[in-house]
């Protein structure tokens, strides 16, 4: 389905409403954002690789469903531009790995690591952040 396209003339007629609705697909991950979600991911399980720490939570049955993710990187990382791309990565790397290998209803914090997340090849990311999830689901047991 494409967006409606614009009126020539520039005005907008009753019969050219765009859709109530998106019509970009839905994102099937949740992202994390307020600070109580990242602290209670922080009292869970962890599991660290060469690249990230993954820290990893059941969630209630009374919470939000779905896989939720949230990305973090201190100064540590470096600067801004730095820290960023360690984000991008890892939120990348997320897309990739958590539609398949993620749980519904876990919560799921990537934490990238100083000089690492950024520079690593993305294959070895995704192979450290499918080794962490296999590790984190194996406690849960």
């Amino acid at each position: 389905m494409t967006p409606p396209e614009a009126p020539v003339d520039g005005k907008n007629h009753p019969g050219n409403t765009p859709p109530a609705a998106s019509v970009c697909a839905p994102e099937p991950l949740i992202v994390l954002k307020k600070r109580s979600d990242f602290l209670k991911a922080a009292r869970a399980r962890r599991q660290g690789t060469s690249s990230m720490m993954v820290q990893a939570r059941k969630r209630e049955a009374d919470e939000a469903c779905g896989i939720r993710v949230g990305f973090t990187c201190s100064k540590k990382v470096g600067n801004a531009v730095a820290r960023n791309r360690a984000k991008r990565r890892l939120r990348e790397a997320a897309r990739a790995v958590l539609l398949e290998s993620g749980r519904d209803g876990w919560d799921y914090v990537l934490i990238g690591r100083a000089d690492v997340t950024a520079n690593r090849p993305y294959d070895a990311l995704l192979d450290d952040l499918r080794y962490a999830l296999r590790k984190v689901h194996a406690a849960g047991k």
